[in-house]
């Protein structure tokens, strides 16, 4: 397909709910794994933990450590007592506790209403951004730390609306990759999820610098693409952060004959990809990226790729087929399906190299 005619509805297939992961392989690293040559354009199959037959010492492998907070609060409306569920997206001003949300259901919704939650949480409309968008100034006495810790202790994990299950107890680990440190994300960074303490200790006595960067998954990631023509769709910003030593063991990497540079999903693409310097080597700095990766893209510290299988329409199918390429990556979901691969945030991985 000519990349230049890249449209929304290029990104659309067919997919039994059935294949649809409600929960995690167990252990973790014994998800399947579809490994993509892009030169030879071949297809394997293996097991995530074999992923380490595809590295050697030198190697760079740079993960997102962001930790998924639990976004969901749900409440009551001042007077009326109606429901509703107020998505927490964003901190905007620690100091004022004002807090860009998505509500639903948003209509009843406006400017001044006041909203209850458990355990005394109070918070009070103040604006409008979108249509289910809000700003909403929380109500609480006591620090921040504080007012993070109640939204912990009644918050609900974030999970994907589509997997139309319950959020149970487990889902705060489930949902949380083993490099979660940072907090700040709405959703998980899910090409993480199928790592373990053991295989990336084997990572790392192989000489392989697994390294962190920082993305908070937010808006920019999940929500969908509303246009056809995908030049107008425009990301929301999200925060991210590279430290030196980061980027340092990336060059490394990045300059040497042998070794080679794989990310960990596509908030850590959008990291890198983001902050570059003029030779286009990886830059260390923190920042905010809107950055929109789909076909054609010039790759310029992303070598290598492991990833999910993500829905249609969305960013990160985008991504995915601006690396691998749109025609191979087609192909690939195909045998997904053929081989029943598991879909989406709890499924299977792939890795493209």
């Amino acid at each position: 397909m000519a990349f230049n005619k890249m449209k929304l509805s290029s990104f659309v297939y067919e997919y039994p709910q059935e294949l649809i992961a409600r929960y995690p392989a167990e252990p973790r690293d014994h998800s399947r794994l579809m490994v993509l040559n892009r030169k030879e354009e071949t297809i394997e199959h293996r097991c995530f933990y074999d992923i380490a037959d595809y590295f050697r010492d030198g190697d760079a492998l740079v993960y997102n450590d962001t930790k998924v907070f639990p976004a969901r609060l749900l409440g009551i409306k001042e007077k009326t007592g109606a429901g509703i569920e107020v998505f927490l997206l964003r901190e905007l001003n620690a100091a004022s506790r004002l807090w860009d949300v998505i509500v639903e259901p948003a209509r009843k919704i406006r400017i001044g209403n006041k909203l209850f939650f458990r355990e005394g949480l109070a918070a009070e409309v103040i604006d409008n951004t979108t249509s289910r968008g809000r700003t909403i100034r929380f109500v609480f006495n006591g620090t921040n730390e504080e007012l993070y810790r109640k939204i912990d202790e009644i918050g609900q994990t974030p999970l994907p609306p589509y997997l139309k299950r319950e959020v149970e107890a487990e889902d705060r680990e489930r949902y949380q990759t083993i490099f979660a440190k940072h907090r700040g994300a709405v959703a998980a960074p899910t090409a993480g999820l199928h790592f373990t303490e053991g295989l990336v200790g084997k990572l790392r006595s192989m000489g392989v610098s697994v390294v962190p960067v920082t993305l908070h998954v937010g808006l920019g990631t999940f929500r969908g693409v509303g246009v056809e023509d995908l030049t107008k769709h425009r990301m929301h910003s999200e925060n991210y952060v590279i430290s030196p030593d980061t980027a340092e063991s990336v060059n490394r990497a990045l300059t040497s004959k042998v070794n080679s540079v794989t990310a960990i999903g596509t908030t850590t693409v959008r990291a890198v990809e983001t902050s570059l310097t003029i030779s286009r080597h990886l830059k260390g700095r923190s920042g905010w990226t809107d950055k929109f990766i789909y076909p054609p893209y010039e790759f310029h510290v992303t070598e290598r790729l492991i990833t999910n299988f993500h829905r249609p329409k969305s960013t990160l199918l985008m991504l995915a087929a601006a690396f691998a390429g749109f025609d191979f990556l087609m192909e690939a979901y195909r045998e997904a399906m053929r081989q029943q691969y598991r879909l989406f945030s709890f499924g299977d991985a792939m890795l493209i190299i």
